[in-house]
């Protein structure tokens, strides 16, 4: 809240001012629904994202990918991490306090469950003060929160696993848990997980658990906005070996009569990681603006803009001018961003929705003769051709041959079409057949370059892939 934002009259400020408190329910709240929602979304059975452990498919933006196709996977944990990097950088742990689940869950639990639904905490503005289990009243409210988280973890539990297995799979496989042994058992675990870590181990997670909060001063740089405490108003509380120096305004007014400061601590007393902004960055905070709304109410009722503020060390601090925020690092992030996700792009667009494999078979060839008496040269071929599709294809394959051989390398077998199922491996063994002399080399045999070309019969626009491989012709003498 800058100086210009507060009127003479805080209160009448206060009166239209929206906490980031508030904006961040509203926030959790979208991404609770979406990520409910996505797993449901499909177009023509792809889904948005699917990474199905199950079925070794990949569905990215309604495409769907096979095991063969994963080249995809690391391009998206690149923008994931590149992203996370490039957030931090620009906002700092802003990640950890509005996109995080364990942020998400933290504040379901705290602010809803046991502060606003059951009264076990007085204040959703004090997250200092556990509350009194020795009471029998709250212990059985205790009870209850425990029994709500344990029934909403197994709703995020198998939310996350929608992402994995299909939800229309999930659900039929969740009715004969003896035959899904391990989805039941995965599903259990991220339960026990979630209980232990919301209920029990808290905030400490974020704390001594989580890698991100140890890489965010590497990160950082003094453009980096996080919430921070603005000494230069409020005064100094702690000193240079972070020792607290001042709890009562009139001690800190003793030493610096321009303090703003008024040691009421609500910043500390709101914050779920238990720390107190004044003392500076530290590794605890997640960005989570709690102590900026606490501090804004607090100065806003005296007509003055709040000392702590989502801002940066060099516009609060150090006093250097405004924050620079598209700066050459930032413009880096999103550069590789960019040219990630356009790779990425291009790849999946060559997607092939049938794969082919040819391998030609040990024996070069066998040498037949016709019922007309012809000679006839036979190359055998195992093929192994998946259908990508989420439907049924008929499949047949053309032989094409180097110029002037062109109609002389011809099917044996199969004559007929043959059916694919999606998702279906198919070994399919493929004879093709010369009954004229195609070559007259008196010495060696002749390989002959030749590209198959497999299509699905009813689109053959869409369903085409073409392979190298080669037809063994033998020695003339041999052909006599």
């Amino acid at each position: 809240m800058s100086t210009e934002e507060v009127s003479l009259t805080g209160k009448a400020y206060l009166s239209k001012w929206i906490p980031w408190r508030v904006k961040r329910y509203w926030f959790y709240g979208v991404m609770t629904i979406l990520s409910l929602i996505i797993p449901w979304i499909r177009i023509e059975g792809n889904h948005l994202f699917l990474l199905s452990f199950d079925k070794l498919k990949l569905h990215l933006m309604f495409v769907q990918f096979d095991m063969q196709e994963f080249y995809l996977l690391p391009f998206l944990l690149m923008l994931l991490f590149i992203g996370i990097f490039g957030i931090t950088v620009l906002g700092g742990r802003v990640f950890c306090g509005w996109i995080c689940p364990q942020t998400i869950f933290r504040v379901i639990y705290r602010d809803l469950l046991e502060t606003k639904l059951l009264g076990l905490r007085k204040r959703i503005k004090n997250k200092q003060q556990e509350p009194d289990y020795s009471k029998i009243e709250n212990k059985i409210k205790r009870i209850v929160a425990f029994l709500i988280w344990t029934g909403l973890s197994f709703i995020a539990a198998a939310d996350l696993m929608w992402y994995f297995v299909p939800p229309e799979d999930f659900l039929a496989y969740i009715q004969n848990p003896n035959e899904h042994l391990v989805l039941v058992g995965t599903v259990i675990g991220i339960v026990v997980f979630l209980v232990y870590d919301i209920i029990f181990l808290q905030e400490n997670y974020c704390i001594y658990v989580c890698p991100y909060s140890r890489i965010q001063s590497v990160l950082y740089d003094d453009d980096t906005i996080m919430a921070i405490y603005n000494p230069n108003r409020g005064g100094e509380i702690y000193n240079e070996h972070k020792e607290k120096m001042f709890t009562k305004q009139k001690d800190l007014l003793s030493v610096n009569t321009n303090a703003e400061c008024t040691t009421c601590e609500s910043c500390v007393t709101v914050c779920p990681t238990h720390i107190d902004i004044r003392k500076g960055l530290q590794l605890e905070c997640i960005n989570c603006l709690e102590c900026v709304d606490a501090c804004t109410s607090v100065m806003g009722a005296l007509g003055k803009p709040s000392l702590v503020e989502w801002s940066s060390e060099k516009e609060t601090l150090f006093m250097k001018g405004k924050t620079h925020y598209l700066r050459p690092k930032i413009i880096g992030y999103i550069a590789i961003l960019i040219g990630t996700a356009v790779i990425m792009v291009m790849m999946g667009s060559e997607k092939e929705n049938m794969l082919l494999n040819i391998n030609k078979e040990n024996r070069l060839y066998s040498i037949n003769h016709t019922d007309e008496g012809k000679v006839r040269i036979d190359n055998a071929y195992t093929f192994l051709l998946q259908n990508t599709l989420s439907e049924d294809h008929d499949y047949y394959f053309d032989v094409i041959a180097p110029k002037g051989m062109e109609g002389k390398i011809k099917i044996g077998t199969p004559t007929e079409p043959f059916k694919v199922k999606p998702g279906i491996v198919k070994k399919k063994v493929i004879v093709l057949y010369a009954d004229e002399m195609l070559v007259k080399d008196a010495r060696k045999d002749t390989v002959i370059p030749i590209t198959i070309k497999a299509y699905a019969m009813d689109d053959k626009v869409k369903v085409t892939v073409l392979r190298q491989s080669t037809f063994t012709f033998p020695r003339a003498d041999l052909v006599k």
